[in-house]
């Protein structure tokens, strides 16, 4: 890989991964609201959704790191 195309790449899934880690904060911070009004049943089921999140944004990060060991000198 040429290191333009390693540092597009890199790029891309960072801002993918704070895409996806500003979407989990919404989602906490609603989870959090619905708990501090006494709702924590609806907390829980709301912050379940940062599931597949966490899932996505660990991918990425893996993505990228292997990225960099592979083309690292």
């Amino acid at each position: 890989m040429d290191p333009t195309t390693v540092e597009t790449a890199i790029k891309a899934y960072l801002t993918e991964m704070r895409l996806r880690l500003d979407q989990a904060t919404s989602i906490a911070k609603a989870a959090e609201a619905c708990a501090l009004s006494g709702n924590v049943e609806k907390a829980i089921e709301i912050v379940l959704d940062v599931e597949q999140i966490t899932y996505e944004v660990n991918t990425f990060l893996n993505a990228a790191s292997l990225i960099h060991r592979l083309v690292k000198p």
